[in-house]
């Protein structure tokens, strides 16, 4: 009878495993939004996705299940994505200043991966509705907003109401042009930051 791994080196082993996991998630996801963007919804069938990651379809079936599956973890993925670049905004000492910065990261964010967007924003998989569940994690990933709007109200900087509500007038504002932008209406940032502006001076308290 063999003595068991210790534990630290069980658990070292695990998180190794876990970590070639994730990787290899992320991997599929990427490529799958690849796809999505350069051939079309068409493309992503799992034998597609396993021939492009160089993998089975196999392990694509064991991570996500299903077609389905696929789309809602990719619907996810982007929202994560979001929530990461909104987060890495560094702090300001001035809270309406830090909530003015989060403007542009929120849209380089939206440009920078076309794919993800697409599918968050445009429903670019036709007949994919993402479970109650996902729209919950979805909205969750802008919470960052509602902190920071949170702070502005205590600051003295916006008027006292709900966080949520102005969260979501800003990040109705900001899709609406980047929606144009994408469609090749505007070539540029300075009607992304006009409305994005706008939206956030309706709420600003008027200060001695």
């Amino acid at each position: 009878m063999t003595s068991p791994a210790p534990r630290g080196l069980q658990g070292a082993y695990l998180l190794g495993e876990r970590a070639g996991q994730d990787e290899l998630r992320g991997k599929l996801l990427d490529v799958a939004s690849q796809l999505l963007v350069t051939v079309g919804p068409e493309s992503l069938s799992m034998r597609r996705i396993a021939a492009e990651a160089g993998c089975s379809t196999t392990v694509i079936y064991t991570m996500f299940g299903s077609k389905e599956g696929l789309a809602e973890a990719l619907y996810l993925e982007g929202f994560e994505r979001f929530r990461r670049r909104l987060e890495a905004v560094p702090p300001r000492k001035n809270a309406l200043e830090h909530l003015t910065a989060l403007g542009p990261a929120y849209r380089e964010a939206a440009l920078a991966e076309p794919g993800y967007y697409a599918l968050m924003f445009e429903r670019a998989i036709p007949g994919f509705v993402p479970s109650e569940r996902a729209r919950t994690l979805a909205r969750a990933a802008l919470n960052v907003l509602d902190r920071v709007i949170a702070d502005c109200i205590s600051a003295g900087y916006i008027i006292p109401t709900q966080p949520r509500k102005i969260a979501d007038a800003l990040w109705a504002a900001a899709q609406g042009a980047i929606g144009l932008e994408r469609a090749g209406h505007l070539r540029d940032s300075q009607t992304y930051d006009a409305v994005t502006y706008a939206t956030i001076s309706r709420y600003l308290a008027e200060r001695s």
